[in-house]
Parts: structure tokens; sequence; C-alpha cells
């Protein structure tokens, strides 16, 4: 059990692994922890990307670029990029393939040799994303994270983030209980993800020999048939449900890896620093 210290003091020359590099989230963590803990030792950041220079230049307009930036531009001023370069390593992959569909054996070996700390902030937040989108990312996304997480030979923490959400819409005191594989808001019986990938993909089966059916209605479809899977077992929208189940599955496959579940409720601008009031997106 590590003793409970100082964040910041932790990380210190550690190396963490954050999926979602470019998300709302996860940005703000990145830079938070280049500005308050600049002896981090690298941070391996996963961006959707075809190749590394690819990952790369989404990373500079997607996340440097941004205003939130502007106090490590100005600390480090011309020296910035040098600063990045040693501490950031930006990376093409994908959470909804096998070793997160890291390219080149090198790179996965040196990751599983290397890394602290996996940060999963990867996900879909749309409430009413299509449910073969859904279940792909937020659900076996997390499964492929844990898998990968479960490669490194000197894991301290798997830190996934979830949503406070996952606990529906009940009223009362929520308490911060883990999800079990199985089990239901509503106390529906028969709740499995394998199952759910099935229904997914004999549905998109059926759509796909319907003639008459186009990409907008087969969107419409698996927008609808993710609405109705949540509410069958209880949850609002496809958002939560999914992730609820994917708080199921890696709760289930953790092992003994020390895993944190993070919930947080409704997600707005920074409070203040590195700027107050930096929001991306419609919030």
């Amino acid at each position: 059990m590590m003793e409970l210290g100082s964040i910041v003091d932790f990380l210190e020359n550690k190396v963490v692994l954050v999926t979602g590099a470019t998300g709302f989230l996860a940005k703000i963590f990145v830079e938070k922890i280049l500005r308050v803990q600049p002896n981090v030792k690298k941070l391996y950041l996963l961006i959707r990307a075809p190749d590394a220079p690819s990952a790369s230049q989404r990373f500079n307009t997607e996340v440097v670029a941004k205003e939130l930036f502007k106090l490590l531009k100005e600390k480090h001023g011309s020296d910035l990029h040098k600063f990045l370069s040693d501490k950031v390593t930006p990376f093409a992959g994908d959470i909804t393939c096998e070793d997160l569909g890291v390219q080149g054996s090198s790179l996965k070996e040196e990751m599983w040799k290397d890394v602290d700390v996996v940060v999963n902030a990867a996900a879909t937040t749309n409430f009413d994303e299509r449910y073969d989108l859904a279940l792909n990312l937020n659900t076996f996304g997390a499964i492929n994270v844990v898998n990968f997480a479960k490669k490194c030979v000197n894991l301290k923490l798997l830190l996934h983030v979830s949503t406070a959400y996952v606990s529906g819409e009940k009223p009362g005191l929520m308490l911060e209980t883990p999800y079990h594989l199985g089990e239901s808001l509503n106390g529906t019986n028969g709740l499995d993800i394998y199952e759910e990938r099935r229904i997914v993909e004999d549905k998109l089966k059926e759509l796909k020999s319907d003639n008459n059916a186009n990409d907008k209605s087969i969107k419409i479809a698996m927008k609808d048939l993710g609405m109705q899977r949540a509410n069958h077992y209880g949850w609002p929208n496809t958002y939560v449900f999914t992730k609820a189940l994917a708080e199921m599955v890696i709760t289930h496959l953790k092992g003994d890896m020390p895993l944190v579940i993070l919930r947080p409720s409704i997600v707005t601008s920074t409070f203040k620093e590195p700027i107050p009031g930096w929001v991306e997106g419609i919030r």
C-alpha cells in the first residue's frame, strides 16, 4: 500500500500513460502535471491518429496551441518545445484495438517496462451516441486499457475516469460502491456485455441487409438501440450505461492491480488555474 503523500510528490520521476489525450479533461490534466511537477519523468499520450507524425500534429494543434497552455508558455518561453519533447511522447493508437493499437513492438515494450500510472480518460461522452460506437469505446475500450495496464511490470495505479451519472437518476444518497458484473439499476437480470455486443452485431447485420437502409437510418437505429438497452436495465442513456458497464468489467478484470475509479459530476470550466474560466466545446 503506498503511503498517502502528496500527489505532486508522487508524480516526481514517474512515467504516466494517458488515453484520450486530446479530450477536454485529459489536456487539463496533462497541463497541470507539466506545470506543477516538471520533474515528472515522461507522459505517454495516446492520440487517435494513423501514425506518429499525425499524433504529434494533433497534440500540437489540439492541446499545446490552446490558451490553456498560456502559463507554461510564459514559464518556458522559447524552451517550451525542448521541455515538451523531453517530457511528452504523443503516439498513435486506438483504445478499441488490442494493445491500444500501438504500432511497433519497441514502443510497446518500452511502455510495458517503464509506465508507472495508466490514466484512462478516453470515452465518447455523447449521451445518445450510436450504441455500437459507445459500447466499443467506453466498455470494450476500457477492457483493452486494463489488459495493457496488466502488462506494465512497474504499474502503481490504474486511474479510470467514469462519471457520477453511472448511478442513474435515483433520488437520495449515492454511495461510492463499485458495480459488479451483471448488476442492473432496476433489478432486471441477464446483463452481460458480450450479449450486448452480440445484440449490436445482429442489429447491424439486419440493418445492412435491408435494401432501404442508408447511413442516416442506420445511425438513428443504432442510437435508438442504445437508449432502449440502457432503459431496459434502468439507466437513463447510452453514455452512462456503457460507462457503468466499463466499471463492472474493469473491477472484475483488475486482479491485484491498484485501481481508482473517479466519478466526476458535471464538468465545467477551469476554476482558477492555469487561467480562470477556460472551457472548450459547448458546456
